[in-house]
């Protein structure tokens, strides 16, 4: 579709584009012997795609200790979140052990290719099923955006097993090509044949927002812990509020690409600003 060219639009669409905080978006170094397209094809196809051992056993035991702590003692507050499953929110205020996953850059290659630029993460959380917790409702993420299906995601989801993901302790459950569904729900059969997403700890699973999945049951004697990262459209709003979770001087110690998608950022010509300045004035003091 032709670009809309009307008297003065390239000058508005230009008006708030940052001249001294240049957007880190794409700048990330992908390992030359990364598949990005062969990723990229599988997602556009099913709707997920698996990044197996993505992490080592290293990282993933820094992130279990340093979110442990933090957790709950007992479950949720309501069915969908799990009566038995144990929820951390703010990670990134509590700690950033688990920045690698938000910005780690196979996942922002395949974000580069899903949004504009400047996209957002939208939340970051713990979830830890318990046992004894049942399957949760089938859903799409970017659903509370009501625009008609089908339509382009306007959200994103990473899950990573920090244990392994098995059919018995809730592995997460998705219906491939579901993403592709116009308006409706799941057929009971379509329900029944929703696939568990097996994967070893340490491995990512990346689903568009408008792929049909849920957690899984647990009916193991063991507990399965995981981290989630979402992220939006740049236009789109975040679901967690970070400007008010995260302060200043926690931002301050995350990354360039972490302060961009935490909101730290420009989607041209001026979302996103302050007083109309660029929000990276804010960490200047």
């Amino acid at each position: 579709m032709a670009p809309l060219m009307l008297d003065g639009l390239d000058d508005y669409a230009n008006t708030g584009n940052p001249r001294k905080y240049h957007s880190t978006a794409g700048s990330q170094p992908v390992p030359d012997d990364t598949p990005v397209d062969r990723l990229w094809a599988q997602l556009e196809t099913n709707g997920y795609v698996i990044l197996e051992r993505l992490f080592d056993e290293q990282t993933v035991q820094e992130m279990r200790q340093a979110v442990l702590p933090w957790m709950a003692p007992r479950g949720g507050r309501n069915p969908f979140e799990g009566l038995a499953t144990r929820r951390l929110y703010a990670v990134i205020a509590k700690t950033l052990a688990c920045n690698p996953l938000v910005e780690h850059p196979i996942i922002l290659a395949l974000l580069d290719r899903l949004f504009e630029p400047n996209y957002l993460l939208s939340q970051l959380q713990v979830i830890d099923i318990l046992p004894g917790e049942t399957e949760q409702a089938l859903h799409f993420d970017d659903s509370f955006y009501s625009l008609p299906r089908p339509r382009p995601a306007l959200g994103a989801a990473t899950i990573m097993a920090l244990d392994d993901f098995t059919p018995e302790n809730g592995a997460t459950r998705i219906i491939p090509a579901s993403h592709l569904w116009a308006n409706r729900l799941p057929t009971a059969e379509e329900a029944a044949s929703a696939v568990p997403v097996v994967m070893p700890a340490g491995s990512v699973v990346l689903f568009t927002g408008t792929l049909w999945h849920g957690g899984g049951g647990n009916r193991s004697a063991a507990s399965r812990l995981a981290l989630t990262a979402q992220y939006c459209a740049p236009w789109c709003r975040q679901q967690e509020n970070f400007s008010l979770s995260v302060p200043r001087d926690v931002v301050l110690q995350c990354s360039e690409h972490i302060r961009r998608l935490l909101g730290y950022s420009i989607h041209a010509p001026f979302m996103g600003m302050v007083d109309g300045m660029h929000p990276k004035r804010l960490l200047e003091g």
